[in-house]
């Protein structure tokens, strides 16, 4: 950057703002406003002119493997490739069974590789049996693409290069089920086809049809590293790079309607090249098989425990993007520019809690926030110097039109993102889309005004410190570990699924509470003889059973078994949510710590065992702030109190919904779901403060008598800062230790600063 843009530079404010061209004043007169110090360009926009003349920090959107169309034309076996199985059909005699593999997936999105090799990217699999047939069994022959179902019509015209293929299994087993897996071409990029079928994009002519390119080709490898340098020449004014993101898009496929069929933000299954499972291979001495992406049509989706092979394969990508995406990086700052990267989109491979991620060398890294969960995935990310939070809403058509209602929705994104900002801030924030919109809406700038002056008063007002912590010391118990810190339970992006938002209320409420929250593995705790748990004051493990974050099968490790229990009668705690360390047994518990929580989960099978349940206790610590009943959301199946010790504090028909139970000199808590809600979390805070033993340090740091208005104590600066987490009015006291006492009211989603 060079010292005239500094000189004519506002002062900084910490925000990010989408600009286009063609209003110009308008935009001038919002930055100065809104005291903005840096702009962006967005996906489908163009900068102004006279950006270059430095009154802001320039970002410009970058994307290393789509948008050279020329390029992907050029190379049309190098395209990012995919697994898919095809539906599953069933053999009604041993006659000749025909496959269409493109059968319910959307043609324009991807093509079958019929080149690459059959022996070894290609598996026809007997689903009834498990068996999978050699290939002297069946052929494959190439066919046209299928015709449009209805709604389909909204992508346009397939590719040129759209395809199918036919699969024939000479002599199937009568009733049996039978799939193929093959190797497809991805040749239309996933955000592409998203945006094309969201925003109407095949109505507009000017729009075209991003194809992929692979990285792992040398030969693609080289022209995307000689592109950016070129960019970067003809890009003088552009201050940030925004790498969005850099080489492998998360699963999502849409099926033939061009509906969303499958979607996996974690997803590795559109990380796939020739090229790379070849490198694999030999690296590593043994294939990966298509069907180990396939996973039996679940793709190694987070929920499952993850297979040793696809754990190869999650470090092995990691590896390789990390290397590929440090050299982009060089190459932006030997340019003078930084380089920062969008956590969507073709992030896979970059994790960046991952042990290979520090080494890029990025200057930032840029998320979307949904939830306070997904804002301390951004901003807890180690090893750079600045994070940004894109806030919502985005400024496109689906909001911003005569029955959308923006406000609402950027007070609420707010509210939720606050709790975590206040814990772990956020470096920037900022919004995207198109500003041409927003301006349509002066009632939703003002409210951004107000938006933005609060998030500057949680830095200004608190001098950099963070708040005071809690006692106890949490750490997270899962497969996935630290690897997926704050990314525990999703599927797609802060999206609400049924099966999984009594657990995500967990992690939900733990980005606000004022605890220091670890997140570990199985692994980590057998690998350590248990020693990583040597700080810590409570273990939380939740889940569904026999899912990876319950931990399913991994608990039938005697190990790990041995050094939990260890940890908690010595003295630790446990806080067992949904079915923690469930899984379904050929014998004994399906809660393999039974003894531990004191309640185990019915299964049938000892219903012949007769119980007399006590009433519920009353009075509990836990339930000091519970006002009504108890929310734990979708029931995990029938709990019973099993423990000689146990303590039942809530129940429904006879199923315990909450638990207590001592265990040596340590505690657990057993508690059915928690969907977030200000209750839910001021419950698990107190759960954690039981589990702890710490009941007695409730006060040491200040907190509020309405769970609906939190508080924050920056001990260093002598300020606490209250903020309504509610649409309603709520009044609260704030108390702390050494008699500290102070009554508050806040206006809906209203804060306060106060001296303390």
């Amino acid at each position: 950057m060079t010292d005239a843009k500094q000189e004519n530079r506002a002062p900084a404010g910490r925000l990010t703002l989408p600009i286009e061209t063609g209003i110009d004043d308008e935009i001038h007169a919002l930055m100065e406003r809104l005291q903005v110090d840096a702009v962006r360009n967005s996906d489908g926009t163009e900068l102004p002119d006279w950006v270059s003349d430095g009154f802001a920090k320039v970002y410009s959107t970058y994307f290393p493997a789509r948008g050279d169309e020329e390029w992907a034309v050029s190379v049309p076996e190098q395209r990012v490739r995919q697994f898919l199985m095809s539906r599953p059909v069933t053999a009604t005699s041993n006659e000749a069974l025909s496959i269409n593999v493109m059968e319910g997936y959307l043609s324009a999105q991807f093509t079958p590789d019929l080149v690459a090799d059959r022996e070894h990217y290609w598996q026809v699999i007997d689903r009834t049996t498990g068996e999978t047939l050699p290939t002297s069994a069946w052929t494959v022959t190439a066919a046209p693409p299928l015709p449009m179902e209805a709604g389909a019509d909204v992508v346009g015209d397939y590719p040129d290069d759209a395809g199918s293929a036919i699969v024939v299994i000479d002599c199937p087993a009568p009733f049996h089920i039978y799939t193929v897996d093959f190797l497809a071409k991805q040749i239309w990029d996933s955000t592409q086809t998203y945006n094309y079928i969201t925003n109407h994009w095949a109505d507009d002519p000017t729009r075209r049809k991003d194809r992929t390119y692979d990285v792992a080709y040398p030969e693609t490898w080289n022209h995307v590293k000689g592109a950016l340098g070129t960019w970067l020449d003809a890009h003088p004014e552009v201050d940030v790079v925004r790498f969005t993101t850099f080489f492998y898009h998360f699963t999502l496929a849409f099926d033939d309607h061009a509906r969303e069929k499958y979607v996996d933000w974690f997803g590795y299954s559109a990380a796939v090249s020739i090229p790379a499972l070849e490198e694999f291979a030999v690296e590593h001495g043994w294939r990966m098989t298509p069907e180990d992406f396939i996973d039996a049509g679940h793709y190694n989706t987070p929920l499952r425990v993850p297979s040793n092979q696809f754990k190869a394969w999650v470090d092995f990508t990691s590896r390789r993007v990390s290397q590929k995406a440090a050299e982009l990086v060089a190459i932006t700052h030997d340019e003078g520019r930084e380089a920062i990267m969008f956590l969507g989109d073709n992030w896979i491979g970059t994790e960046p809690y991952g042990p290979y991620f520090p080494a890029i060398n990025l200057d930032a890294v840029v998320g979307s926030v949904g939830s306070a969960a997904t804002c301390r995935m951004i901003s807890d990310i180690p090893g750079v110097r600045y994070t940004e939070g894109r806030f919502l809403p985005y400024f496109f058509p689906d909001v911003f039109n005569p029955e959308g209602d923006p406000i609402g929705e950027a007070v609420v994104s707010w509210a939720q993102a606050r709790r975590a900002i206040v814990r772990k801030p956020l470096d920037r924030i900022g919004y995207g889309g198109y500003l041409s919109l927003a301006l349509q809406f002066p009632d939703f700038i003002d409210k951004v005004e107000e938006i933005v002056a609060e998030f500057r008063s949680l830095h200004d007002e608190s001098n950099g410190e963070l708040p005071a912590n809690a006692k106890p010391v949490v750490a997270v118990l899962n497969s996935w570990g630290a690897l997926r810190t704050w990314q525990t339970y999703m599927v797609a992006h802060a999206l609400w699924y049924k099966q999984i938002y009594s657990y995500v209320g967990v992690i939900e409420s733990l980005a606000g509470l004022p605890l220091d929250v670890r997140f570990i593995s199985f692994e980590d705790v057998c690998s350590t003889q248990g020693s990583i748990l040597n700080d810590v004051d409570v273990i939380i493990n939740a889940g569904a059973r026999d899912t990876a974050f319950s931990g399913g099968k991994e608990w039938n490790n005697p190990e790990l078994q041995r050094l939990v229990r260890e940890f908690v009668w010595n003295g630790g705690g446990f806080v067992g949510i949904g079915a923690p360390t469930g899984v379904t047994p050929e014998s004994g518990p399906a809660i393999i710590l039974d003894d531990v929580l004191g309640v185990d989960m019915e299964i049938h099978w000892t219903l012949s065992s007769t119980r007399h349940p006590e009433s519920p206790v009353q009075g509990h610590f836990i339930l000091e702030d519970l006002h009504g009943d108890l929310d734990t959301g979708e029931d995990p199946g029938d709990m019973i109190a099993t423990g000689p010790n146990v303590q039942v504090l809530a129940e429904d028909e006879g199923s315990v919904k909450l638990a207590v139970n001592s265990y040596g000199q340590g505690r657990a808590v057993y508690i059915g779901g928690l969907p977030y809600s200000a209750a839910n979390s001021r419950l698990l805070m107190r759960a954690l403060t039981w589990a702890a033993n710490a009941e007695g340090q409730w006060r040491d740091v200040l907190v509020t008598t309405n769970p609906e208005v939190e508080v924050a104590w920056y001990p260093n600066v002598s300020r606490a800062f209250v903020y309504n987490n509610s649409a309603d009015e709520q009044s609260t006291e704030v108390v702390g230790a050494n008699g500290f006492k102070r009554d508050v009211t806040l206006d809906g989603y209203g804060s306060a600063w106060l001296d303390a």
